[in-house]
């Protein structure tokens, strides 16, 4: 069952005067497979945080649908199954961690022991038990962000969504918090991810998009945007041996350093000719690595692309 699915689903703005037209989201369609991590990412103005505001009904679409957990947005029910961390959030400094969930337990409608047990178990799972009876005031920022994921989870959401949750967290803070969204996705808790750290999205993921301008460019796996169609690193025992021999009109070698050369190939049947043929010269072969790309050269690359088509 899809967790998420929109259908054209845009958002434009109007200017006051009435003239000019933004078009913050621009028909997008998207599925996003429940138990799974899916993370968007995008520039800054890139529409991310006007998805997820659409998805929650904090403002509504110009045009297009949009489905939660099978379920139409329009349906005031469907809330009690979500959980949000906006980005930037921010809690009254004069109450203790623990006070900040009662409250936001009480909105959610949970009420005594029960309520209790609920603060406890998510102050547990993001190591802030401890801080219990701290006044947010003294929270660090990583401290601040963890708190805010358990506010999300207080109401045990079937899907949750999380704005920039790694947002201004230093390393350690941030590899606390990847544990707990792989801890969450373990209990077939679905997690949308709006991030612009690379790094960490390209960690836990199992699903990204890449949005621009409103329009998504690009979805898939990490390795299916990562990786370089045909292009290999081979490398052999002997440092004497020159690959670059085998070089043709279907097979581009360059040689990388000492033993290692990138090989590029029409498809994967020349790969295998080319391994044929080292072994009918008694090289012995090391290694052979599909060459893939950073999510981050991916995404400045595709990102790139897009701004000169649109200058063009």
């Amino acid at each position: 069952m899809a967790a998420i699915e929109t259908r054209s689903l845009s958002k434009v703005y109007v200017t006051s005067f009435g003239n000019k037209k933004v078009r913050a989201l621009n028909e997008l369609n998207l599925t996003i497979e429940k138990g799974t991590i899916f993370g968007m990412l995008g520039p800054n103005g890139a529409g991310k945080t006007t998805l997820v505001k659409l998805l929650l009904q904090i403002i509504f679409p110009t045009f297009g649908t949009a489905r939660l957990l099978d379920t139409d947005i329009n349906d005031y029910h469907l809330k009690k199954k979500i959980g949000y961390l906006p980005e930037n959030h921010k809690y009254p400094p004069y109450l203790s961690g623990g006070a900040v969930l009662k409250y936001f337990g009480k909105l959610s409608n949970i009420n005594g022991l029960e309520l209790d047990k609920k603060i406890d178990e998510l102050l547990e799972l993001v190591n802030l038990s401890k801080w219990k009876k701290a006044k947010v005031k003294t929270y660090s920022k990583g401290m601040m962000q963890r708190l805010g994921l358990a506010q999300a989870l207080i109401n045990d959401p079937e899907l949750i969504f999380l704005d920039e949750p790694t947002d201004g967290v230093d390393p350690i803070g941030r590899k606390e918090i990847r544990d707990i969204l792989l801890e969450l996705k373990s209990r077939s808790k679905t997690i949308f991810l709006n991030s612009h750290l690379l790094s960490e999205v390209e960690l836990i993921t199992d699903r990204v998009g890449i949005l621009n301008k409103g329009k998504l460019l690009r979805e898939g796996t990490v390795r299916e945007l990562t990786e370089k169609k045909e292009e290999y690193k081979i490398t052999v025992s002997d440092e004497e041996f020159e690959l670059t021999r085998y070089s043709d009109k279907n097979m581009i070698i360059t040689k990388s350093n000492s033993g290692s050369y990138s090989v590029k190939v029409d498809d994967i049947r020349t790969m295998n000719l080319l391994v044929d043929k080292l072994r009918n010269d008694s090289v012995l072969i090391k290694e052979i690595v599909l060459q893939k790309d950073t999510l981050e050269e991916m995404f400045i690359s595709l990102i790139s692309q897009e701004e000169k088509g649109i200058e063009n």
